[in-house]
């Protein structure tokens, strides 16, 4: 009996003791909870990221005045070639990966002097892949890294064309970028012509 009046006499204490200092660890633990997926929260962006008219109407502008130089209308560098062999919950890692090489390798060469508004969307996709930095891959890199291989060598086979190309897709690789990492209902099919 003298233990249970011990035990009721600093119940209150503990109590105090977990709602103030194991109740804030717990909640701000990184730890995921159960059902939750990490990865897949790491690979998604918002929708309003997208949803910006300013942004979207310069990408599409800077995509439509580089196609009109593009000379190759037989070869495509952004399409769905891209996803061949990707599982869905890959998608997105494969256009971060995709996104960080055309405006490093791409937007922020010498071209940006030659079209409109190439500093504004390198700057917003530079943005998006940054969100994206947490964003892994699970499962085989392989696939994912042969289609990036494929469509760099395309490129680089199209010579001056190749950026050129990349540049007239950028409203390809903006689509993709949305259907693959945003939860949205997806988009179907593009209205570009091979």
């Amino acid at each position: 009996m003298a233990s249970l009046q011990t035990l009721s006499k600093s119940f209150p204490g503990w109590v105090f003791f977990c709602c103030c200092c194991c109740l804030p660890l717990l909640l701000t633990s990184s730890l995921p909870l159960k059902g939750a997926s990490t990865a897949h929260h790491a690979c998604s962006l918002r929708k309003i990221n997208f949803q910006q008219p300013y942004i979207r109407n310069r990408t599409y502008t800077l995509a439509k005045t580089a196609s009109a130089s593009d000379k190759d209308t037989d070869n495509r560098l952004i399409g769905q070639q891209l996803f061949v062999n990707i599982r869905e919950n890959n998608r997105c890692y494969l256009m971060k990966r995709v996104v960080e090489f055309v405006v490093k390798d791409v937007l922020l060469t010498e071209v940006k002097n030659q079209y409109p508004y190439v500093e504004e969307v390198a700057q917003f996709l530079a943005s998006l892949a940054s969100e994206l930095s947490s964003c892994k891959f699970s499962g085989k890199k392989e696939h994912i890294e042969k289609n990036l291989e494929q469509m760099k060598n395309k490129m680089e086979q199209l010579g001056e064309n190749g950026k050129t190309k990349a540049i007239g897709e950028l409203d390809l690789l903006f689509d993709y970028m949305e259907n693959a990492c945003t939860d949205a209902p997806k988009k179907g099919g593009n209205k570009k012509k091979n």
